[in-house]
């Protein structure tokens, strides 16, 4: 990604967080902890969802 790019993203970001009022960030941050974790990715990290894609890709 170009450098000119990449700060027309980051300044994009920056300015809807800025916009967003203090309230609903609160809100979004809540529901994303809120938000199930898989058990098997929680307890054995990436491996489960790794082999699972593999035996997806072989059928």
């Amino acid at each position: 990604m170009p450098s000119e790019e990449y700060v027309k993203y980051m300044t994009q970001k920056i300015v809807k967080y800025m916009d967003t009022p203090k309230d609903e960030r609160k809100k979004l941050k809540k529901d994303e902890k809120e938000e199930p974790i898989a058990y098997s990715n929680k307890w054995f990290g990436v491996l489960p969802f790794a082999f699972r894609l593999l035996l997806q890709k072989k059928k």
